[in-house]
């Protein structure tokens, strides 16, 4: 091996120890004190208010949220009901969360045929991941709800984003996936 190389590998080695670090800080919370607000679970869906909303070209399936259930917490928590239907008419219903700040989701509820709501056991925030499992949450996150980590500003902007796809959000990709 020559000096060159030696001297290359180095730098690499010390690039990767200092910069990994900082790149798991990118999505950390910088509010270390937050603290999730009070929740209350909504009205089952109501067919008339769902919009459907795109997430994947390859998912035979319909992805629709409930308008009327759409909140931005003060906690900068977007709230929302979720209903995905399948080619032969199965549906699951949920009613989750997606926090910007970290990048996370969190499924509150899941809903019942009779319209009642069923709290979801061991629910936690887990990270959005733009795989199959989380696609639907990385879209809303992605195309829908966040510019990066800020939430937005309130209700009103995101019934916009979903009525007009690429309106005001920075963040607006859609994924190959």
């Amino acid at each position: 091996m020559t000096s060159l190389q030696t001297i290359l590998r180095g730098g690499l080695v010390a690039l990767a120890l200092l910069s990994g670090p900082s790149m798991a800080g990118l999505f950390n919370d910088a509010d270390k004190n937050w603290t999730e607000g009070e929740w209350t679970l909504p009205a089952a869906p109501n067919e008339t208010a769902l919009r459907e909303f795109f997430v994947s070209s390859v998912s035979p399936n319909k992805f629709m949220i409930d308008e009327s259930s759409i909140s931005v917490g003060q906690d900068s928590v977007v709230r929302y009901v979720l209903m995905v239907r399948t080619p032969a008419g199965g549906r699951n219903v949920t009613f989750e969360g997606i926090r910007c700040a970290t990048a996370q989701w969190r499924i509150y509820a899941t809903g019942r045929d009779s319209g009642e709501w069923s709290p979801a056991r061991g629910s936690q925030w887990q990270p959005i991941n733009d795989t199959a499992y989380s696609r639907t949450r990385a879209a809303l996150a992605q195309d829908y709800f966040c510019d990066g980590p800020v939430p937005p500003r309130d209700r009103d902007e995101v019934l916009q984003r979903l009525r007009n796809p690429g309106s005001g959000n920075t963040s607006t990709t859609h994924g190959g996936t």
